[in-house]
């Protein structure tokens, strides 16, 4: 009697097929028709469009006029956000550096993806308080104040996408929960130049946060401080926006969005 494979396994099968009808097309000087696919990958046309047809779907694949497939220019935006965010990492470490040196709090490194932000990088204080937090690790974009400072440069279409996909789930009591009152709070991030979590994410623990914005003055990253409460107090937080504001500023420059003779377009007055 043969076992029947795990579903698992099935998933594993389904991905690596799909990876090589992105391979195919990639290697393909002019678009695929579905017969040419279902030849080239020994697979039935019923399966082959299956495949083809969910990644049209996520825009990793695109339709000629003539129904023929080719990459789609989602993975060009993929591509060109590889680049940017591991150049980004590697060039924003000595202003993090600086900045946890400057504050003796967490610093983070984000980006938007979706209606949820990236940690991409992390870089800690010697004290015994610290955030767990880890690279890799994503949070959503209304409790966080992160997200919120990217949210404020967003173009207004992009925001509302954002917005309309933001699952408004409460963590704390402090925690926004309608798309009404994180407008409020996006606006208010606009006037006074930084966004806060105030133990919205967590009790006990208030971020603060600048983004760093490319030469269109649109959101590439965020960069915030991070602590307990009883550190990080509402007193403290323009001091440290301050510090915030001179290491984005930094980043801004070594990613060359900025030129170091002029004043910053991409830093705000805190």
């Amino acid at each position: 009697m043969r076992e029947t494979p795990p579903q698992g396994i099935y998933k594993v099968q389904a991905l690596d097929r799909a990876f090589a009808v992105l391979d195919l097309l990639a290697e393909s000087d002019t678009a695929l028709g579905l017969a040419q696919v279902a030849s080239s990958l020994q697979l039935h046309k019923s399966t082959a469009h299956r495949f083809l047809m969910v990644l049209e779907r996520h825009r990793m694949v695109e339709r000629t006029a003539g129904g023929k497939f080719r990459l789609g220019l989602r993975l060009f935006d993929f591509g060109n956000r590889a680049i940017e965010q591991y150049d980004l990492r590697e060039r924003a470490q000595p202003h993090l550096r600086r900045l946890v040196a400057e504050t003796e709090e967490t610093a983070h490194l984000c980006i938007l993806e979706g209606a949820h932000v990236i940690y991409i990088d992390k870089i800690e204080p010697a004290r015994s308080v610290r955030m767990i937090t880890r690279i890799g690790a994503s949070n959503p974009v209304h409790c966080t104040s992160v997200g919120k400072a990217m949210l404020a440069f967003l173009p207004e279409e992009r925001l509302n996408e954002v917005l309309r996909r933001t699952r408004f789930e409460r963590f704390t009591h402090r925690t926004i929960s309608t798309v009404e009152a994180l407008r409020v709070e996006i606006e208010k991030t606009r006037r006074r130049g930084y966004a806060v979590d105030d133990e919205e994410l967590e009790e006990g623990l208030r971020c603060i946060a600048v983004p760093v914005l490319d030469a269109q003055r649109l959101p590439v990253a965020a960069v915030s401080v991070s602590g307990p409460s009883f550190r990080v107090t509402a007193q403290k937080l323009p001091s440290i926006a301050n510090h915030l504001l001179q290491c984005v500023r930094g980043i801004s420059v070594d990613m060359g969005f900025i030129s170091s003779g002029r004043g910053n377009r991409a830093v705000w007055s805190a």
